[in-house]
């Protein structure tokens, strides 16, 4: 079993997450487009303390844009969520249905749109972002020889593995897209890539989105599962704007200066997603954006 343990350590070392050029969040073009991560969680339920902490971990990642998206079905149970929004609710109810998933669950991670895991389990996130990273780099590089990745499966603590060898993901559906975003003086520039030369016969119908975002909040809970907690967020989405769609040819958007009606924030994120809430095809964020509109 030690034996085994310190195998299934060493493959996971081997997915450490990395950016070309630059880190996620940074604004600057990178090779490998960050691994998007979402978390939906509430300050009424009780195991989101674990999964807030867990998504701090996971914004530190090199190569990984992690948001956290405050919901409200959880404020009739003794405290209404003081960053939650209908908005994160709404999105989050059209995974389920884009997943097919019965319902929805707090806390769920949802890693590159197409894959959910409980979001305070330290196995399953791990391995969701192992495999998320793998599949996005398949549409870089040459196929290489890669250690099957390893997990633990159920409560006890052995680890088994996913297969002998790596099957790789074709290019054609691991590709992705260079998303740039500038700050002017007066707008937001939001730049938008060809598809790759691979995959330009293919359907492409994807969903610009762009994201406010609060890097750090912090809240004292007053009443429900959590009372007399301090919770810490990381990247706390305020506001959500579908932008644009985007079908395979370069495009640029301009968003234009805020109101005084913005939501609270200080950086914003633009997530290129197929079909609005499938897979990601392209990601970035700039920091430092606290005067920008919705579209």
């Amino acid at each position: 079993m030690v034996t085994c343990m310190k195998i299934a350590a060493a493959a996971l070392a081997l997915f450490t997450f990395t950016a070309a050029s630059a880190p996620a969040g940074s604004g600057a073009s990178v090779e490998s487009r960050p691994i998007v991560v979402e978390v939906y969680t509430s300050q009424g339920c009780s195991s989101c303390v674990a999964a807030n902490l867990m998504a701090a971990k996971v914004a530190q990642k090199p190569g990984v844009l992690l948001l956290s998206f405050p919901v409200t079905y959880w404020d009739m149970f003794g405290w209404k969520d003081t960053l939650a929004s209908e908005e994160n609710t709404r999105r989050q109810k059209a995974y389920a249905n884009a997943l097919r998933r019965g319902g929805v669950y707090t806390p769920q991670m949802i890693v590159d749109g197409v894959k959910d895991v409980p979001a305070a389990r330290e196995d399953a996130v791990s391995y969701a972002l192992a495999l998320a990273s793998m599949t996005r780099d398949d549409g870089q590089t040459p196929d290489v020889n890669t250690p099957a990745i390893a997990r633990r499966d159920g409560p006890s603590s052995d680890v088994t593995f996913v297969a002998a060898m790596r099957v790789k993901t074709p290019m054609r559906a691991a590709w992705s897209v260079p998303v740039q975003v500038s700050k002017r003086p007066n707008n937001l520039r939001v730049v938008v890539d060809r598809v790759p030369e691979a995959v330009r016969h293919g359907n492409v119908d994807a969903t610009i989105w762009l994201f406010r975002v609060r890097s750090m909040a912090q809240v004292k809970i007053g009443g429900g599962e959590n009372n007399g907690k301090t919770v810490a967020y990381r990247n706390v989405v305020t506001n959500i704007a579908n932008v644009g769609r985007w079908r395979g040819e370069p495009l640029t958007i301009t968003v234009p200066k805020a109101g005084n009606t913005v939501p609270a924030h200080d950086a914003i994120a633009v997530v290129v997603q197929q079909s609005g809430y499938g897979r990601v095809l392209g990601a970035t964020m700039v920091n430092n954006a606290t005067f920008y509109a919705p579209w």
